[in-house]
């Protein structure tokens, strides 16, 4: 079943299974779908079945209303019925950036559906401290208004800036192109219009995650500087749940810039979640 897709409640989904080994579901970031990942998947299904997708509102995942984004907690609904629908077990996760921050509410909402959850740099607000969390809420809404009053171009700067993103570091040679093309943009498009609202208007009640029995594995760039807001967050949470934060390659895009460096440090501490589970 490499590629298949999904009914939920208020849109189909499109998801892809791959390898073989203990299901392993990667939720992308920001804009990133299914073939976002292809670079990662490429270096992990010697040893795991990997599941990607399109998060819903992204390229082949149709809502029934496209105007009407969903909350983090319904993208965490979309993915507990996917994993029901590809494995009895529980499974591993890894989420990037907004996809952490979905990955959290899965294991706040269906503990037992994951063993372990990887949570590279998650864009959660709510874990931060009051004033700094509205301050965060409100860099996230002024990015929206940018964007509707000044378009992509403009944006995506600002975007890099807010999360400490470096747009012209350096990457692994012989990467698959992603070029911005009319389907990316419409995912930004989507993205920024939508999921930027759900995380501000995030329902999630950081101390559940302390009781939960999901593995939660903090995890952070190298290059991400320490003071910006999702390592912040990625800190944060390694303080509630009492987990120190692991370091994989390259900054809060590490999983695209160097794929290949990341999954073989994906593995290492995978393995090392599931021997303390």
């Amino acid at each position: 079943m490499p590629t298949a897709s999904l009914t939920v409640p208020g849109a189909t989904l499109h998801f892809e299974v791959r390898g073989s080994g203990p299901v392993l579901l990667v939720s992308q970031s920001g804009e990133g779908d299914a073939d976002r990942s292809t670079d990662l998947v490429a270096g992990l299904t010697d040893a795991y079945t990997v599941v990607t997708y399109d998060r819903r509102g992204l390229s082949r995942s149709r809502p029934d209303d496209p105007e009407r984004g969903a909350s983090l907690a319904e993208h965490a609904e979309d993915v507990h019925r996917l994993l029901a629908a590809v494995t009895d077990g529980p499974a591993l996760m890894l989420g990037c950036s907004l996809g952490a921050s979905i990955g959290l509410h899965v294991a706040a909402r269906h503990p037992g559906q994951l063993s372990a959850l990887i949570a590279h740099e998650p864009v959660t607000p709510r874990l931060l401290p009051p004033a700094e969390r509205a301050g965060h809420e409100a860099e996230l809404t002024g990015l929206q208004h940018h964007y509707r009053q000044h378009g992509l171009g403009p944006t995506l700067p600002e975007m890099a800036r807010l999360l400490g993103i470096d747009l012209h570091g350096p990457t692994e040679d012989g990467l698959t192109p992603h070029p911005m093309d009319a389907r990316r943009i419409a995912n930004f498009d989507h993205f920024i219009r939508h999921d930027f609202g759900a995380v501000v208007q995030d329902t999630l009640d950081p101390e559940v995650l302390r009781g939960t029995t999901t593995r939660i594995v903090p995890a952070a760039g190298r290059c991400t500087p320490p003071e910006v807001f999702d390592r912040r967050c990625a800190d944060a949470l390694a303080e509630l749940v009492d987990e120190p934060v692991r370091i994989f390659p390259g900054g809060h895009n590490g999983n695209l810039a160097h794929p290949r460096a990341y999954a073989h440090r994906l593995r290492e501490v995978l393995a090392e979640a599931v021997r303390a589970v």
